[in-house]
């Protein structure tokens, strides 16, 4: 466990923020003013899951601050994923996917990345490698409510959260939600994040980015400013079933580095999938 790590609740591996008092450990409880976004780092809470029978690697995340996704996710397929926060440092995010294309765990990714950092008290940084190991850590000097847990095959993070329900019920409704493919099973978790009430200054940006076994992205949405960005990102997602998912097929591989270049065939065999309603 780093600085800043604490105590241990019904799921495991649950940290809260901190600050120390006269030798005692006490919850921070200070409420910032609402602001317009700009300011104060990115408070943010995400989810980052590996399925196992797949191999696929994903993360949501959805925040009171402008454009989380261009700062906060960080993603290698075959590697990992990194998500920086708080009062991000988006250092960490190509140095963790370094260390873990090196052989690191997740933990020691992270561990490494904190200690190097001076300003590591204000940061909150949580991790997962390819085979679904997880390393996560939340500095004293972050907001309240802050911390981070580890459930199956997942780990939620955030900071200046309306309290810790908010990533206990994004745990508990990614683990339910076997029914769904990945992405839907990612915005379901967020969903019920924000019901449980979510970043406490309000709502601004979304992302999701899937990984499956090719070097791009199965799914990459970013929902910048938008006043229901979950709802933006679930709108997109069902966009993206119209036509990209079946288009990806005929994309460059790496067993077939050519891909499809038949227009014909690539627009009949999107027509049929359409018209089977598939995925």
């Amino acid at each position: 466990m780093g600085k800043g790590e604490g105590s241990t609740i019904r799921l495991p591996a649950f940290s809260t923020c901190r600050e120390r008092h006269d030798e005692t450990f006490l919850l921070r409880a200070v409420r910032p003013p609402l602001t317009s976004g700009g300011g104060g780092g990115t408070v943010t809470w995400s989810i980052i899951a590996r399925e196992p029978a797949t191999g696929r690697l994903g993360i949501a995340a959805a925040s009171r601050f402008f454009a989380l996704g261009a700062r906060v996710p960080f993603v290698e397929t075959g590697v990992g994923i990194v998500a920086t926060q708080a009062l991000l440092n988006p250092l960490y995010g190509r140095k963790g996917l370094a260390l873990l294309r090196e052989g690191h765990t997740a933990q020691e990714a992270v561990d490494l990345m904190v200690a190097a950092d001076d300003g590591r008290e204000a940061r909150q940084v949580h991790a997962m490698d390819a085979r679904g190991g997880v390393g996560a850590f939340t500095g004293s000097d972050c907001v309240a409510w802050c911390g981070h847990i580890t459930g199956t095959d997942c780990s939620a993070a955030g900071n200046m959260l309306a309290g810790p329900e908010v990533i206990e019920a994004t745990v508990a409704a990614y683990e339910s939600r076997h029914d769904l493919p990945m992405a839907r099973r990612l915005i379901a978790a967020m969903m019920a994040g924000e019901a449980a009430g979510g970043d406490m200054r309000g709502r601004q940006s979304a992302s999701l980015i899937v990984l499956d076994e090719q070097e791009y992205s199965e799914l990459d949405f970013r929902v910048d400013d938008h006043e229901d960005p979950l709802a933006e990102l679930t709108r997109l997602e069902q966009v993206s079933r119209e036509r990209w998912v079946h288009f990806r097929r005929f994309l460059p591989t790496r067993e077939n580095p050519a891909g499809i270049t038949d227009r014909s065939r690539i627009d009949a065999e999107i027509a049929a999938a359409t018209a089977r309603k598939e995925p």
